[in-house]
């Protein structure tokens, strides 16, 4: 049985970071619904995580 290469870090923090964004935008549509105005910080965090997902996914592009 072949080994294969271990995965690219970059490919897997551009996945966990996307991963973060969309739970993220999940609890800001609960928290809205809901009438709160803590889904505002959920949102921050989408935006930031976004930007973590698209960095390492360029980055990692790059690199390979």
């Amino acid at each position: 049985m072949p080994l294969s290469p271990p995965p690219d870090p970059t490919r897997r923090l551009a996945l966990y970071a996307l991963a973060v964004c969309v739970l993220s935008v999940a609890a800001a549509v609960v928290s809205f619904v809901q009438g709160s105005w803590l889904g505002i910080v959920w949102v921050l965090l989408a935006g930031l995580s976004s930007n973590m997902t698209w960095y390492y996914a360029r980055r990692g592009r790059s690199v390979n």
